[in-house]
């Protein structure tokens, strides 16, 4: 099967660019070209694994010795993660409103251990493993702002 190629002109004189055809109604999904693009899809894909730990966590290190608050509240969390980072990367750029979003998640299972422990006593594995995991995603949240503050062009 072939793929039909359209030529794009470009404005300096260069030579045109042969480009596949996108098929009529198929959605415009593209890899993105751009360093920062790659890079938002990088931190997007690291931002969903940290969130893949976060929600599986309970079943490999002990996070409460009674109750279970502390598996559902890491079960839903790291959801949340996940759900982010699926959503930044249905985007070629991905979304830099959404690094905000992970910011948050990442202070709330940083802070999660302490809120919890009032209950039911907390393993310290997961005061770790939760620390951990918020602090990654606050630092994917932060390489992500200024990623996207720094690919943008200056306003005149």
């Amino acid at each position: 099967m072939s793929t039909p190629l359209i030529r794009r002109p470009e404005s300096d004189g260069a030579s045109a660019q042969a480009r596949p055809a996108l098929a009529a109604g198929s959605a415009e999904y593209a890899l993105p070209a751009t360093l920062s693009g790659i890079g938002a899809q990088v931190l997007a894909v690291l931002g969903l694994l940290t969130g893949v730990w976060v929600a599986l966590s309970p079943w490999f290190i002990t996070l409460q010795y009674a109750g279970s608050n502390a598996t559902t509240v890491n079960l839903i969390s790291g959801l949340a993660v996940v759900g982010v980072g699926a959503f930044a990367l249905a985007s070629p750029r991905g979304f830099p409103g959404l690094q905000l979003a992970n910011a948050l998640l990442g202070v709330w299972l940083i802070i999660a251990g302490p809120i919890l422990n009032q209950k039911h006593p907390i393993a310290d594995p997961m005061y770790w493993s939760n620390s951990w995991a918020g602090g990654v995603l606050i630092a994917l949240a932060v390489a992500g702002l200024a990623a996207a503050a720094l690919s943008r062009p200056a306003r005149r």
